[in-house]
């Protein structure tokens, strides 16, 4: 079976009996390697020219064996045909062909930083507290048909991409919970502070979100993705009431849009899960993800699988801080047997995965290691 044909099986009642491997956060993963996994210029990942988008990819799927890809969507963002890219001594530019405008880019860093160091955390100087404020900051999204975003060049990247990998991987298209998304809104004290001091506003803001989002799944599910991940962070840190209130209650009808239009969800909570598992579990999500044990909690494989039990699929969760970059050899094939072991007792509704990006300093060796020892040990 080929790797998308082992993911899907993942989420059917009778699992997958060839356990499939993927590593969460490609985007990250590629950004930090780049020069390990192609010879490729960077700017290809920015460049409008699909054979330059394809190169790329055929380099990087190939030195790392995994079973799902991330399915671009900014190809239908706009119209791609208009845009050329110049290589000049000075940089690389974006060249708008109608009006001549050039927009400089600039290199993804290592590690997400800017190229000025500064720190990424969201602060604003003023906290949106009026609904108006909202919906500027929060745009109400155009109504959206199937047939817009396949017109003109807007799908031409992906229906590329599907046709050369898409027989053989799983795409999937990242989606934020609507709760998580207040983030960019506030910052991690403004977020919390208004959870607890201004309930109404936070729910405004949700729902904001949730339109966005709802539209973004309708986007993917035309652009061919067969797969939402749906990144939920912070929410660890709320109450199980907060939680039901401002998350559960805008996460189920994301997924079940999702479910609507013929693709599965996986729910990536970050953090520790204690006190919130029912919550989880009415997520209804079709697959469960969470982080490896770290930050001073503990996730334990099997100790998932003992509460979900077949009920949904689970992904893996290796250590992506120690055991990836650093265990033995020997080591890595105990942990990710001791996995896949965990996932044939939920019914083989398993998929092997790490439980945070790949770090910086992890060779692209390691990540292929893995992946062809999951392959070796998840046969049926």
């Amino acid at each position: 079976m080929t790797g998308r044909q082992n993911v899907a099986a993942a989420f059917s009642q009778d699992g997958s009996r060839e356990i499939p491997v993927v590593i969460c956060y490609e985007g990250i993963y590629i950004r930090d390697h780049w020069d390990q996994l192609t010879s490729c210029p960077w700017w290809y990942q920015q460049s409008p020219g699909i054979a330059q988008q394809l190169a790329w990819r055929r380099d990087v799927f190939a030195k790392t064996g995994h079973d799902w890809f991330e399915l671009p969507r900014f190809h239908a963002s706009q119209d791609w045909r208009n845009l050329s890219l110049k290589v000049r001594p000075d940089g690389v530019y974006h060249v708008d062909k109608r009006t001549g405008a050039e927009r400089k880019l600039s290199r993804p860093q290592i590690g997400g930083w800017s190229e000025e160091a500064k720190v990424q955390s969201v602060h604003p100087e003023h906290l949106a507290d009026t609904p108006d404020e909202i919906d500027r900051l929060i745009p109400s999204p155009d109504g959206f048909a199937a047939g817009q975003v396949l017109t003109g060049s807007k799908n031409d990247l992906a229906s590329a991409i599907l046709k050369e990998f898409g027989e053989t991987m799983f795409p999937i298209i990242h989606v934020n919970a609507p709760l998580w998304n207040t983030y960019s809104l506030w910052g991690f004290e403004g977020m919390m502070n208004m959870i607890g001091e201004r309930p109404d506003l936070v729910e405004y803001a949700c729902q904001r979100n949730l339109t966005l989002a709802l539209r973004a799944v309708r986007e993917a599910a035309a652009l061919g993705a067969a797969g939402i991940w749906i990144e939920d962070c912070l929410t660890d840190l709320i109450s199980p009431r907060k939680f039901a209130t401002f998350n559960v209650r805008f996460l189920k009808p994301l997924v079940e849009e999702i479910r609507a239009a013929g693709m599965v969800s996986i729910h990536y909570f970050c953090g520790d899960p204690a006190g919130k598992w029912d919550h989880l579990w009415d997520v209804d999500a079709d697959a469960l993800s969470l982080e490896e044990s770290k930050k001073g909690f503990a996730i334990e494989i099997d100790a998932v699988v003992e509460r979900v039990r077949g009920r949904r699929t689970v992904l893996g969760n290796l250590d992506a801080v120690k055991v990836l970059p650093y265990a033995t050899e020997e080591e890595l094939r105990t942990e990710i047997a001791r996995q896949i072991a965990a996932g044939r007792r939920n019914g083989s509704r398993f998929i092997m995965s790490i439980g945070s990006p790949v770090t910086p300093g992890t060779p692209v060796e390691r990540v292929r290691l893995y992946c062809d020892l999951v392959r070796e040990l998840g046969a049926a």
